[in-house]
């Protein structure tokens, strides 16, 4: 499958303002992005995510390194490389409040230079995949959140680019206009052949849409994996102990320094193991104070789980 977006060894860094030393939010990032993917970006807040993301939207130029968009280099091919590339930042800042749905669609048609009759017949196409016809005259800060984030996905995809970027599109959504959102960008990408890159949070929305990930921290990547692998690869060594009692200090200090990657909430205790019998370890950090055990139970890990765990594992090693 063909490649359209390159990140090679990018790196950037920011002058502290009082100690006018260097930040490093970005330190030799690289991936690469095939054509009609869809991608999670994801990252720890600092990781160097939001940089790796306006650097590939174009509004920061690396201090090193390059990108790539089909080919084209974003700094000496600028213009020609952002023609392949629409954005949805945080926030729906690409949408106008003051405007109408359809005043905010043909804005933006012709800003791209689209001919009239071509934006009305594809202002009408998206209203209706979107189900925002009934809403076309609505002024936009009257919508509710779900359909001004489904009207900011619009008017990325009137530019019909082959790559939308999209930062938190499911951010303050609730739950039924969440999946709707998930549901159009599915059918976005395979109905339209589109590339879709998602940075978010919601890693149920990365197990849903994703089929690759790329995830960020201390301006590093840690993981360029296919989401189902990363499941697989975890899931045999989860487990959810419900404990009797509450651990002492001294099982607390055990527990951290041989299983550094643990979750443990109330009386549960959910920690995944690299080896089956690691599990003896812990019994015998439980039987330090003869903590009871109500029930052990291997588990299903969600994206979140390994999300976090492989961020640990970066911070600890």
């Amino acid at each position: 499958m063909e490649t359209i977006i390159e990140v090679d060894g990018i790196r950037k860094g920011y002058k502290k303002r009082k100690s006018k030393e260097e930040f490093i939010a970005v330190d030799g990032i690289s991936f690469s992005v095939r054509k009609g993917e869809i991608v999670g970006l994801l990252g720890p807040n600092g990781a160097g995510k939001t940089t790796t993301i306006k650097s590939i939207c174009g509004l920061l130029v690396p201090d090193q390194g390059s990108i790539k968009i089909n080919g084209y280099d974003s700094v000496k091919e600028r213009n020609k490389a952002l023609r392949h590339i629409s954005a949805v930042l945080e926030g729906n800042r690409n949408v106008y409040w003051r405007l109408s749905v359809e005043e905010n669609l043909e804005y933006f048609s012709g800003n791209r230079g689209m001919r009239k009759k071509e934006s009305k017949e594809r202002i009408d196409q998206l209203l209706e995949l979107f189900r925002l016809e009934d809403k076309r005259k609505e002024i936009v800060n009257n919508l509710s959140r779900g359909m001004q984030q489904k009207l900011a996905i619009a008017v990325a995809l009137m530019a019909n680019t082959d790559v939308i970027l999209l930062d938190e599109p499911t951010l303050g959504l609730d739950v039924e206009t969440s999946y709707e959102v998930r549901s159009l960008l599915k059918h976005i990408a395979e109905r339209e052949g589109k590339t879709i890159i998602i940075s978010t949070h919601d890693m149920a929305v990365v197990q849903d849409l994703c089929k690759r990930t790329v995830i960020i921290n201390s301006g590093k990547v840690i993981a360029d994996e296919n989401v189902q692998h990363l499941l697989k690869l975890f899931e045999t060594s989860a487990y959810e102990i419900q404990l009797k009692e509450t651990l002492t200090e001294e099982q607390l200090t055990k527990l951290q320094h041989q299983f550094p990657i643990y979750n443990l909430h109330d009386l549960t205790l959910e920690v995944s193991l690299e080896h089956e019998e690691a599990i003896y370890q812990i019994m015998n950090i439980l039987s330090l104070n003869q903590t009871g055990i109500e029930t052990i139970n291997r588990t299903q890990v969600n994206f979140e789980q390994v999300f976090r765990r492989l961020v640990k594992e970066e911070a600890v090693s």
